[in-house]
């Protein structure tokens, strides 16, 4: 398996710092690949296809692969939304984010499906759970014409929106689409909440077609968002028994370190270098 980064943590969340420096940057520390994020500076809706192309033969110039792309769009325009102009523009959003993977040869996208409810967003809205489904299929079957064309993999990752809550589900999900373009973005940490995350690779199998990686603390039975660290290593995730059981599938994608230290809120601060540079030497040890 090889090793990648997520550009938040050497870029910050504004994406303002280019991506060659990024890229170079990430590349010095060791790692073979980063993660771009989509949707603002550096890398948005408009930035043109030259500057993609460009972008892509930087990387390949450099040696560096770019494994996925991420973003966090979805958490403010669901493809769940039972509001029809919030969909529709979630689902044109996706079109293009799927679009710019293609030209950067990314392969995959990580896509949020929808929620239920966002317990950080004090305005979040409750989503009806079948609604919630629904509206989510509904929305992934008008994109994933786009993906087939673009060879571009739905990456659905599993994260705090109250849905899609068990491996189970997760599988089912994905199953229904029935397309080799939609798959399963795992977090290991996502999931150590309620479940053991080798159980979610023991059911999922192939299904997984990213990984994240970092960790999350819980506490008396529950947590809270300030659970996610700045350590790899420390915390619930059993990292030795999750990449044993990621070899047993034969799991041969990137590792994509996703350090976002929300143990440090409210004072937490990306870019971060020194974090960076730190779990390069993590994420080769496991």
């Amino acid at each position: 398996m090889k090793t990648a980064i997520n550009y938040w943590t050497i870029g910050g969340f504004e994406n303002t710092k280019p991506i060659e420096k990024a890229l170079d940057e990430a590349r010095k520390m060791g790692y073979q690949g980063l993660e771009l994020t989509f949707g603002a500076g550096a890398l948005g809706e408009d930035t043109p296809e030259k500057e993609l192309i460009r972008i892509r033969n930087y990387a390949k110039k450099t040696k560096m692969a770019i494994p996925s792309l991420a973003s966090g769009f979805f958490w403010g325009c669901s493809l769940s939304s039972p509001v029809k102009k919030e969909r529709e523009k979630a689902i044109a959003f996706t079109k293009k984010y799927i679009h710019a993977a293609s030209v950067l040869n990314a392969g995959a996208v990580l896509v949020i499906p929808g929620y239920v409810h966002i317990g950080w967003d004090e305005n979040s809205a409750i989503v009806p759970y079948e609604t919630a489904w629904k509206l989510s299929q509904d929305s992934i079957k008008q994109i994933l014409p786009v993906a087939s064309r673009e060879k571009v993999i739905i990456a659905i990752e599993n994260v705090w929106n109250k849905f899609l809550l068990s491996p189970r589900e997760m599988r089912e999900f994905i199953d229904s689409f029935k397309s080799k373009w939609v798959g399963s973005y795992f977090d290991p940490a996502n999931v150590s909440l309620t479940g053991f995350p080798e159980h979610w690779i023991q059911i999922l199998g192939k299904r997984i077609k990213r990984v994240h990686v970092k960790n999350f603390k819980g506490q008396d039975a529950g947590g809270t968002i300030k659970g996610f660290g700045e350590d790899i290593l420390e915390g619930d995730v059993n990292w030795p028994l999750v990449v044993k059981e990621l070899k047993k599938i034969k799991y041969n994608g990137f590792l994509t370190a996703e350090l976002l230290p929300f143990c440090r809120l409210p004072d937490m601060v990306l870019p971060d270098l020194e974090l960076a540079r730190k779990n390069a030497g993590q994420i080769k040890s496991l």
